[in-house]
């Protein structure tokens, strides 16, 4: 083969997948919409339940999560298109191939890093809760 012609060039899949789910919130919110659709509050509300120091969530931050999600095509976004206005997030079926991924990092924390993982734990249903360390 000539020098001159150039070899495909191969993505790396950890490097696009760490890329895809690089973000604040992004796994926790694929984690979140596990049982069902969420509106944009409700995300919200699971999310600052779940976290350790500043209790606040800045909306442009949250969006933007949302709308990455959405663009990779883990989430769907659903306008009912009415007033006042009602948008709910689910997963896409390739969203719900994700989840098992999510249970085992959840467990792979649960096994090595016990309470030194802080003070963010899974409780039983799967969704984060807070509790301080012993």
């Amino acid at each position: 083969m000539p020098a001159s012609k150039a070899m495909p060039r191969r993505v790396c899949p950890v490097a696009a997948f760490q890329k895809m789910i690089s973000g604040k919130y992004k796994l926790r919110i694929v984690w979140d919409l596990k049982n069902g659709p969420l509106r944009y509050s409700e995300i919200r509300s699971v999310l600052l339940q779940g976290l350790t120091g500043s209790p606040e969530i800045a909306p442009r931050v949250l969006s933007r999560e949302l709308k990455a999600l959405t663009e990779s095509g883990l989430i769907d976004r659903k306008d009912y298109g009415v007033v006042p206005p009602k948008v709910e997030y689910r997963l896409t079926r390739k969203g719900k191939t994700f989840v098992p991924v999510i249970a085992a990092i959840r467990d792979w924390g649960h096994r090595h890093l016990g309470e030194a993982a802080g003070s963010v734990r899974a409780d039983t249903s799967g969704t984060a809760t807070a509790h301080q360390t012993r």
